[in-house]
């Protein structure tokens, strides 16, 4: 995981207000739909959700790609994986 690259991502989703694990699920489901190998770029609130998803997506067998802290929210870019999960 880098801070420093800037990665054009393929999607965005904005879960800002989405309380947990709806975010993780919203999350998931999306990455399910996406082309293996594509970066999709999440935004997610402070605290709990910044706290959580990254944890569970790697779980999940997810690479995150990069956490960008963008002061009121924050922009987490997780790739799409090339095998199917």
């Amino acid at each position: 995981m880098t801070e420093t690259n800037t990665l054009t991502p393929d999607a965005q989703l904005d879960l800002r207000g989405t309380p947990c694990p709806l975010n993780f699920v919203r999350t998931k489901l999306r990455l399910e739909q996406m082309t293996p190998g594509s970066l999709l770029e999440v935004w997610l609130d402070t605290g709990e959700p910044i706290e959580q998803v990254p944890d569970s997506l790697t779980m999940a067998g997810y690479d995150i790609e990069q956490i960008k802290d963008c002061s009121d929210f924050f922009a987490l870019q997780v790739r799409c994986p090339v095998t199917a999960r």
